[in-house]
């Protein structure tokens, strides 16, 4: 039993949850647990039960700062216990927000409704979830690309889309309507207060500290739990393969790990923070990093996923690390009270294994900031069948030095997808070291790419199809960034051809 009930502010009040698996998720609780004399919450839908489709899509409030931090995520693979001390909002909920308002309904459905942007209907309140983050967030009407970028992890088989972002749109044009959120704030506060959540249950334990010596000490204590941040990985784990994931360490509450500071020309970013955060932080140090964050996932994903969660998980096809190695990121490993340091490139061993010791856990992400200059040239490259929110079947990333007279000072190039870890390219950096890029070199350099590698076939890609992209990457890295010349569609399809 646990030590206290799961606590979250939800239809406007406190609600204790006891006696539930600690792998029960946010959706199973709103369409089956919640209790007979409160009307279960089944306008929120299961559709692909892995975070893909956004059927599932709720919102969750969290106090950061003393404010009211509203966002998007799927229930489906949010596990129940990790809402403690946060707020749930489903779309049912939106009809509480107009008891004062001249319609019955929210702007954001009104103009779904006025706009035809339901069809089928099933997608529907996933769809209204996303808008109304964006309607909390954002208290401008956005653009059509702010709007898409809010309902990337929502697909629609019926209307297009056109109907849906036309809506978003005219919601801003009725008369507004918003949460009371001092309301919700104050409950998160007192809620706050209680202990930290241990919950011990159906075999399992989940624990959630508030502190990060708190945190060690139980990492130390429990080294073979499974330590759990936004679960879009883990939580597959037992929607779709049933795995019992035994023990459970919670590093949602860790406060100490949710800062991102600059420091002495270092980026330090805690691995408790959100993936959202910590790219549009890297994409403003780093404004070549801006695509690959726009495609590395939906919102819903970035919102709940961590960049620490995204390395220690060690998937070789982790869109992240090869940009991440490329400039020569570090990571701070702690073990109870003492910390180590190692380069990200360092820290793969092999498949999905790593260089954490026992107890050991990521405590912070490190990024040498570099000061805006024409001789340093970056840029990351993501290639997959569909051109949002899907896998990776290469992801590329390259880095220089340039002298003035455009001799490579210095180099890394590294790529996931292509080895069973993101793994750098040492054969084809030699050919570049020290040398004066020419078109004449980068064919050098392509050659040196099948001495580094020598990718698998999957249903992603096949091997030679990887080699391929990524010897094309290299020449288009030297196009925009040695040349500096921009590649229309056309010009970037003949180059593709011509290697």
């Amino acid at each position: 039993m646990s030590a206290r009930p799961i606590t979250f502010y939800f239809r406007g009040q406190r609600q204790h949850i006891e006696t539930l698996a600690p792998t029960t998720t946010v959706l199973q609780y709103l369409r089956e647990y919640i209790s007979a004399e409160k009307t279960r919450q089944t306008g929120t839908k299961e559709g692909c039960a892995e975070g893909d489709c956004g059927a599932c899509t709720v919102v969750v409030g969290e106090l950061v700062n003393d404010q009211l931090q509203l966002r998007s995520v799927n229930a489906c693979i949010q596990f129940l216990p990790t809402l403690d001390g946060k707020a749930l909002f489903t779309v049912e909920d939106l009809k509480a927000l107009t008891l004062n308002a001249e319609s019955d309904l929210h702007p954001v459905q009104q103009a779904m409704v006025d706009h035809h942007g339901s069809q089928c209907g099933f997608c529907t309140p996933g769809f209204i979830m996303s808008l109304w983050s964006m309607y909390e967030n954002e208290t401008n009407a956005p653009n059509k690309n702010i709007i898409s970028d809010y309902i990337s992890g929502n697909l629609c088989r019926c209307t297009g889309y056109r109907p849906i972002l036309e809506a978003a749109q005219q919601a801003y044009v009725y008369p507004r309507v918003e949460l009371e959120r001092q309301k919700v704030i104050e409950v998160l506060t007192e809620i706050q207060a209680l202990p930290s959540l241990q919950v011990c249950d159906h075999g399992q334990q989940f624990f959630a500290p508030r502190t990060l010596q708190e945190f060690a000490k139980l990492r130390q204590q429990y080294p073979e739990a499974r330590i759990i941040a936004g679960s879009t990985d883990v939580g597959l784990w037992v929607t779709k393969l049933g795995r019992n994931l035994g023990d459970m360490l919670y590093i949602g509450q860790v406060k100490e790990l949710k800062h991102i500071t600059v420091q002495d020309e270092v980026l330090e970013i805690g691995a408790n923070v959100s993936l959202s955060d910590a790219f549009s932080k890297i994409s403003g140090l780093y404004p070549d990093f801006a695509e690959l964050q726009r495609r590395f996932a939906s919102m819903p994903i970035k919102n709940a996923g961590t960049l620490g969660g995204n390395i220690a998980n060690g998937s070789p096809i982790g869109d992240s690390m090869p940009a991440l190695i490329t400039l020569d990121t570090k990571l701070r490993l702690r073990c109870g009270e003492q910390s180590r340091e190692i380069t990200l490139s360092d820290f793969y061993l092999d498949y999905q294994k790593t260089a954490l010791q026992v107890g050991e856990f990521v405590e912070a992400i490190l990024i040498p900031v570099v000061m805006p200059r024409s001789y340093f040239k970056f840029a990351t490259y993501k290639i997959s069948k569909r051109f949002e929110q899907d896998i990776s079947a290469v992801c590329a990333a390259l880095s220089c030095e340039l002298d003035d007279s455009k001799r490579v000072q210095a180099i890394k190039i590294a790529f996931g997808g292509m080895a069973a870890i993101p793994k750098r390219a040492l054969n084809t950096e030699k050919v570049l070291l020290g040398q004066i890029i020419t078109p004449e070199l980068i064919e050098q350099a392509q050659i040196a790419l099948t001495q580094d590698f020598q990718p698998l076939s999957d249903g992603r890609a096949s091997s030679a199809y990887r080699l391929h992209v990524a010897q094309n990457c290299l020449q288009r890295f030297y196009i925009e960034k040695i040349q500096a010349r921009t590649l229309t569609r056309v010009e970037d399809l003949i180059a593709m051809v011509e290697v």
